[in-house]
């Protein structure tokens, strides 16, 4: 009977205010859309990291016939200088750190190779092999300690510089990071939004309904049963609000991301629809949290004794 009571409470409530009702499930579905769009951003760089990072290579320049750095002003790398630094990769302090098998030596003469193969209009043709420098490319066992595999070699003589082709990814995962960041701060307003409009719900159907919740008081109602048809009401608004949110997600991805985008762009792997039930329970728990405050903050000016 009494849960009979408040479903009947709620859905009257609800019906009473159902222009504010349908706003709050619209600004919610919205801010929540940025909410969960945020965090699938942040999905898609970290898969990107584990994905490219993996792959990417640590390039050891040795020095060639000519050069503008200093190290390298004793002339090209010598045979002796190359098994050095070979010696240092595969047995020194940073041995652990390169992946088995994982030291490949490019020649001047494969370097041109390259090179040349790449210059479809023919301006470097009067480039010659010897003009080209030799290099170690080392894949490491774990990319984030590039950074101690260049200090063991920098200073080794016949090396020239050390390249981290992470480099090339570095403004992609900025541009990445930084779409993450405005997507939430735009969801952080938009959630003040729901908040703000979930309280304005909440005490209209309050003040709408002030002489049913005296009449209750007086019956002897308990303060948490008078205010629990309240609080239904914004945590089922805000909840709609958060499934459609759910449901938009869930059809960008499958749609756009996997059938459009990874048709279109496949050497990148994607998030997929599986990522988005990943954030669902957050979105719905954000969604049940913002009502429950909205109306704690609320009810207890409305409905006290």
């Amino acid at each position: 009977m009494r849960l009979r009571f408040i479903l009947g409470e709620v859905w009257n409530g609800l019906r009473r205010n159902s222009t504010m009702a349908l706003s709050v499930i619209l600004v919610t579905f919205v801010s929540l859309t940025f909410v969960g769009a945020a965090a699938l951003i942040q999905i898609q760089v970290d898969q990107l990291k584990d994905d490219w990072y993996g792959k990417v290579e640590v390039s050891i320049f040795l020095c060639p016939e000519q050069s503008w750095f200093q190290q390298c002003a004793a002339g090209a790398v010598t045979p002796d200088q190359e098994r050095a630094i070979l010696t240092v990769l595969e047995q020194g302090s940073v041995a652990n750190l390169v992946a088995p098998g994982g030291i490949y030596y490019e020649s001047r003469e494969e370097a041109f190779e390259k090179f040349t193969q790449n210059d479809t209009q023919g301006v470097w043709a009067s480039l010659t092999a010897e003009q080209m420098q030799a290099s170690y490319r080392v894949k490491l066992s774990d990319p984030e300690q590039f950074q101690v595999v260049a200090d063991a070699v920098s200073g080794l003589p016949g090396v020239e510089f050390v390249k981290d082709q992470r480099e090339i990814f570095a403004e992609l995962f900025r541009f990445l990071n930084a779409a993450t960041l405005i997507a939430g701060a735009l969801a952080a307003v938009m959630l003040l939004a729901a908040m703000m409009l979930i309280t304005t719900t909440i005490r209209l159907s309050a003040l709408s309904r002030r002489r049913e919740t005296t009449i209750m008081r007086m019956v002897g109602s308990s303060r948490s049963l008078i205010q629990l048809p309240f609080m239904l009401e914004g945590a089922v608004a805000a909840t709609a609000g958060a499934l459609l949110a759910i449901g938009g997600l869930w059809f960008s991805v499958r749609y756009l991301v996997e059938d459009w985008l990874k048709g279109s762009v496949t050497w990148v792997e994607y998030i997929s629809a599986q990522d988005v039930w990943i954030v669902a329970p957050w979105l719905l728990a954000i969604a049940v949290g913002l009502a429950a405050f909205a109306s704690v903050v609320t009810l207890g000016r409305y409905t006290r004794a």
